[in-house]
């Protein structure tokens, strides 16, 4: 299985240089100087009739523009090329728009409409839209090159971009804290199967704007399959960024495993795996758990690992409510990273929009030794063959956002979890053969509730011998703390699971674990 993203600080050079201040982009904002194609019909039914026709023909690879020329550009020319803002689009809009330019790490050009109603006109590409100040770059070499992709730009005089879409079908937003970290994508095709994986990309964007709601309509394009997108992105007022999609779905081939609403993240080490501690900040992740909301109302936490090989974990479910991979621990001091801000990355929620019926959220966790790698993958696998012709078509929500949304107040959810030796500390000698795990739960019931002892820990284990389970609560916090002590023999993976109780009322959410001894 080939890699997710194979150096993503690299890849994301531009998104980085992206949070410059405005005037990185043009010393002086002047008149929109950006030029456009004749108009021409669009809707989304035309945009669907163009990918169902296309998923019927062989599938025809991006060319390569100027490839000799675009290796050289690497990180470092990609940091010192610049967009020039007085070509961009909406110059006197809410937001305004600008484009990337092609580098050795996005070297596939993307085609770029602006929007007017139902009439759409093509961005027309030229060098003159960019600064290549110390970059080195003859402009005369890159005519005809195309866009990368493009961003979404914050109003004058806050700095930086909110919204970017740039590689494959790779698309994210900088989240409450304007800080960029997990991402998501059009579709995930035989992620972590015995075929390799396949990376379709959106080769062609429609781009308008209606106030506050920015509007992205795509065509998706692979060997196996072809597809119609719209999404409609809007910020509230605290930052959190929500996008309705849309998708209509032509399959050129037989698909093994099809991942709808694929999200993308970054796991090395938490709180949880201390032994895979070897850089000195204390945890480094983009994402520390998955996050689950059934179809019958469950909610789940389950904590990422970095496996000692590539794991797949399916989660059954009917119709579910929603999944995302969530930063739950936003503290600085728990990081101590005040470059890559880990504290400040969003998580992103998916909520489904009518029925999806039977299958499985799927989460894929892939071994690596450094913070450079996408290593982490979730989305929804439904039930049923996928055969060439077929043709599937799905709404839903993403929520770029700190918490998921909607979290229910009437259960406790899990703040951390922490390994550890079993038995008693300071005893000697202490049992080899066990390990201690610790959850902390905090909110709902558990929030004004008074210290008692008759909470109960309900734990399961997929083998092994659970003893010594307890729950406390944390003097001088509103946390709560669950803990026992695992027996094992052998180094087979086991699954843990674990929820609060008081009598009959169940009080936290249910926390799920994979554990490698």
């Amino acid at each position: 299985m080939a890699m997710l993203v194979t150096d993503r600080r690299l890849l994301l050079a531009a998104l980085s240089a992206s949070l410059l201040p405005q005037r990185a982009l043009s010393a002086v904002a002047q008149p929109s100087a950006i030029r456009l194609g004749p108009a021409r019909p669009f809707t989304f039914d035309l945009l669907a009739a163009r990918a169902k026709k296309s998923a019927t023909q062989p599938y025809k690879a991006p060319p390569q523009r100027a490839a000799a020329v675009i290796k050289d550009i690497d990180y470092d020319a990609a940091q010192k090329i610049r967009f020039r803002a007085e070509h961009g689009l909406w110059p006197n809009g809410t937001y305004a728009g600008a484009f990337f330019h092609l580098s050795r790490y996005s070297s596939e050009p993307v085609l770029l409409h602006a929007l007017e109603g139902d009439q759409a006109r093509e961005i027309l590409y030229g060098p003159d839209y960019f600064d290549y100040g110390a970059a080195g770059l003859d402009p005369r070499q890159l005519a005809g090159l195309g866009f990368a992709g493009f961003r979404v730009m914050e109003s004058a005089p806050t700095p930086g971009d909110w919204l970017a879409f740039q590689g494959a079908s790779y698309f994210r937003t900088s989240g409450q804290d304007r800080q960029y970290g997990i991402s998501a994508r059009g579709i995930a095709i035989n992620t972590a199967a015995a075929t390799a994986e396949e990376f379709p990309r959106f080769s062609e964007f429609w781009l308008g704007a209606r106030g506050a709601v920015i509007t992205v309509y795509a065509l998706l394009d692979g060997p196996s399959i072809t597809g119609a997108y719209k999404f409609d992105a809007m910020k509230d007022k605290n930052g959190a960024v929500t996008m309705n999609a849309h998708c209509r779905l032509f399959f050129r081939a037989d698909i093994s495993r099809l991942g709808v609403a694929p999200l993308t993240s970054m796991y090395w080490y938490g709180e949880n795996e201390r032994r895979k501690a070897a850089d000195w900040r204390p945890e480094i992740h983009d994402s520390d758990g998955l996050a689950i909301w059934t179809g019958k109302g469950e909610r789940i936490w389950r904590p990422l690992v970095n496996p000692p090989g590539v794991q797949t974990n399916s989660f059954l479910d009917n119709n579910p409510k929603g999944f995302g991979l969530m930063q739950r621990d936003r503290d600085f001091v728990d990081y101590q990273d005040d470059s890559a801000h880990y504290h400040k990355r969003p998580g992103l929620w998916v909520e489904p929009k009518g029925n999806w019926g039977a299958g499985a959220v799927q989460l894929v966790e892939i071994p690596t030794e450094d913070e450079t790698h996408d290593n982490i993958v979730a989305y929804w696998r439904p039930d049923g063959d996928i055969s060439a012709g077929d043709t599937r078509s799905f709404d839903y929500r993403l929520y770029w956002q700190n918490n998921e949304p909607a979290f229910p107040k009437t259960i406790a959810r899990v703040v951390a979890t922490r390994l550890g030796r079993g038995g008693i500390p300071g005893a000697n000698p202490w049992p080899r053969d066990k390990q201690k795990f610790v959850v902390d739960f905090t909110g709902g019931p558990l929030s004004q509730m008074p210290v008692r002892f008759d909470v109960t820990p309900v734990v399961t284990a997929s083998r092994g011998k659970v003893s010594d389970a307890f729950v406390l609560k944390v003097t001088g916090t509103d946390r709560w703390r669950a803990g026992f002590d695992l027996q094992l023999d052998g180094n087979a993976p086991v699954d843990l699971r674990l929820f609060l109780r008081l009598g009959n009322r169940t009080l936290s959410e249910t926390w799920l674990y994979q554990h490698f001894p």
